[in-house]
């Protein structure tokens, strides 16, 4: 018998395509479902009242492809990796920092 051959195809995500995700809600947050940290930055919104789409990279087909693109538009493939507004403002130490101080609250201002 001959090779068997799939016709799935995997996706492959690249800078334009996370672009856009970035673009498509004011709140965006890039994150892994067992991530304290990212844990930690969905909690401030939450603490906030503010909606927001999570992408879990652990659970899409091209985590790592994810990742690249975060680290050409940011300079690190970490996670999580928010965004409001389509700008990049920082980790999960970063967002939690700016909810204690008030920043995050004025973003929405």
């Amino acid at each position: 018998m001959g090779l068997v051959s799939s016709s799935r195809r995997i996706m492959t995500i690249d800078k334009v395509a996370v672009q856009k995700i970035i673009d498509s809600d004011t709140v965006v947050i890039f994150s892994k479902s067992t991530c304290p940290y990212c844990t930690k930055a969905k909690n401030a919104f939450k603490q906030l009242g503010k909606d927001f789409k999570v992408i879990e990279l652990d659970q899409e087909d091209d985590c790592a492809g994810y990742q690249d693109a975060l680290g050409e538009i940011t300079g690190a493939r970490t996670v999580p990796r928010v965004f409001v507004n389509g700008k990049f403002i920082g980790g999960g130490d970063k967002v939690a920092e700016m909810l204690k101080t008030g920043e995050l609250a004025k973003l929405f201002d």
